[in-house]
């Protein structure tokens, strides 16, 4: 889940990454939340040539693979 769009599969996540995310920078700035089931990040992403802004990303893992980024505005 990126902000309002679900993007669902692996290619779909490729082609979405590939466009969107590859060559920003993304700084960790705080672990808002652990879960036995993921955790809850406070971060900085800066896309290429930006300041950037902040974002929540929520990641639930299901044994060794994400089931769930969820991404957000700060």
């Amino acid at each position: 889940m990126d902000v309002s769009r679900t993007i669902a599969g692996r290619d779909a996540i490729r082609t979405w990454a590939r466009n969107e995310v590859i060559g920003g920078s993304l700084t960790v700035v705080q672990i808002v939340e652990r879960r036995p089931d993921g955790q809850k990040l406070l971060v900085r992403w800066a896309p290429a040539g930006s300041d950037g802004w902040l974002a929540h990303y929520d990641f639930t893992v299901a044994g060794t693979e994400i089931e769930l980024a969820n991404l957000q505005y700060a």
